[in-house]
């Protein structure tokens, strides 16, 4: 038991004092704060709140301090590296209550929510307004959880990642102080960036509890196209010179023939089990029509087919369901297995270096592993289909996915480009990082001197 057996009756009348009934000890409520969808293992919290206000989380966390009590905020629990499992036991603070949006600035393109608003939800609160927020991780994740660990995904390429996105926090600190790191304005050099700072802690600096973030207007037009290749080489080819030549493309997704064996069979759809890459194409009409047909050109010499378009909306969003669905294809493919999904960034000069030596890995090994990436910023993905009562399988996985993210940090890239450390990746954070790492401890300490906020999780203390 994390909570200390001498006070844990007086911990809990405190935080009942304050919370009344949205306090819970229940087996299955903790169980359920215990994992995330990652494959690490879970274990349960000793105690689940339910605060609705940063007020309430500043006195919460006041209580974890005066007890040296671990910490761990929870969004939707959509994390992949273990980012929220409490695996020192504690306080589980779900803010699940959290989920107003509570203010938009038209005229600004920016607008503010509560940690637990989900980009699906702002997205429909917007969408009459004619604008959008595209961070898009494929989770319905939270935006405090995105920004907590750095989130992106599909249109990062175009759009950037929640790093270049969020204009402002308001963050409770270890001590139950309340900040908020700055305001609206599009740029400041006033002071520390505090915004940056907090921006991918992974909740071991504080509790984001509110997030002001950049919004933009819908595209006039969007269009959605599917082309399949030849060879790896072709499709990534294809990526790189997209890039290189600076088309201004909203989604570049790169799925192996594996993985589009998978999304077939999952999602229905009939495509070739080739390398293929999803595209998308956002602007004026002029503007997309010139974008395809400059990525068709490419594509064309690097050994791509035609181009099947999605231009209705109802056909492109049932192409980036499927997308987005790849974890549970991959999952469909061994009955029974578990996914450890892993990922990787490279400089785009890379990319097809670490991904071509990643395949000859797979070819070699007895795992399943589907690749899928965000390849216009040379982010991938491997999913392992391992079954965790197989030692051998997840050896196998461990070590394919050392050889992976090593490879990675040889070429100048990083150990994730968007899952963050979590549990999983902590092994890895030197190697990238060298003394640099002792920078990070030393702001720890300094902000959270007791390590109760999420302790275990980017490094030990």
């Amino acid at each position: 038991m994390a909570l200390p057996e001498k006070y844990s009756q007086t911990i809990l009348d405190k935080l009942s004092s304050l919370l009344n009934d949205r306090v819970s000890t229940n087996p299955s409520v903790r169980d359920t704060h215990g994992k995330d969808e990652s494959w690490h293992h879970p274990h349960r919290p000793d105690v689940v709140v339910f605060p609705k206000t940063t007020e309430e989380v500043s006195e919460i966390v006041k209580i974890c301090s005066e007890f040296e009590i671990p910490v761990i905020a929870y969004g939707t629990g959509t994390s992949l590296e273990g980012n929220v499992i409490p695996h020192n036991g504690g306080i589980v603070v779900d803010l699940m209550h959290m989920d107003q949006v509570l203010r938009v600035n038209a005229e600004d393109l920016d607008c503010t929510v509560q940690a637990r608003v989900t980009r699906k939800q702002l997205n429909e609160f917007i969408r009459d307004q004619g604008l959008f927020f595209p961070i898009d991780p494929g989770a319905d994740a939270s935006l405090g959880g995105m920004a907590a660990t750095r989130a992106s995904g599909t249109n990062a390429v175009r759009y950037g990642t929640m790093r270049e996105n969020v204009l402002a926090l308001t963050v409770v600190l270890a001590d139950g102080r309340i900040i908020r790191t700055s305001r609206r304005a599009r740029k400041s050099a006033a002071g520390y960036d505090l915004t940056r700072l907090f921006v991918g802690s992974e909740g071991t600096l504080g509790i984001i509890t509110e997030v002001t973030l950049k919004l933009y207007g819908i595209p006039e037009a969007m269009a959605a196209a599917v082309c399949s290749f030849d060879s790896l080489e072709g499709a990534i080819d294809t990526v790189i010179q997209t890039i290189q030549l600076g088309v201004p493309i909203a989604r570049i997704e790169l799925l192996d023939d594996v993985q589009m064996g998978a999304v077939n069979a999952f999602s229905k759809l009939d495509y070739p089990v080739k390398d293929t890459l999803f595209l998308e194409f956002h602007g004026s009409e002029a503007g997309v029509q010139e974008q395809a047909e400059t990525v068709q050109a490419i594509a064309a010499e690097n050994s791509g087919g035609e181009f099947k378009w999605a231009t209705k909306p109802e056909d492109r969003n049932k192409l980036w369901a499927a997308r987005h669905d790849v974890t549970y294809a991959t999952k469909a493919l061994r009955p029974g297995a578990e996914v450890w999904a892993t990922d990787v960034c490279v400089p785009i000069s890379r990319l097809a270096e670490c991904i071509l030596e990643t395949k000859k890995d797979l070819a070699d090994s007895f795992l399943i592993a589907p690749l899928v990436g965000h390849a216009g910023d040379g982010n991938f993905h491997l999913g392992f289909v391992i079954k965790r009562e197989e030692e051998h399988e997840l050896k196998e996985a461990e070590r394919l996915n050392d050889r992976l993210v090593m490879r990675a940090i040889a070429m100048d890239g990083t150990c994730t480009g968007e899952h963050g450390i979590g549990l999983g990746k902590m092994k890895f954070l030197t190697a990238e990082h060298g003394e640099a790492v002792s920078v990070m401890r030393s702001i720890k300490k300094a902000l959270d001197p007791k390590n109760i906020m999420n302790p275990g999780k980017i490094f030990t203390i």
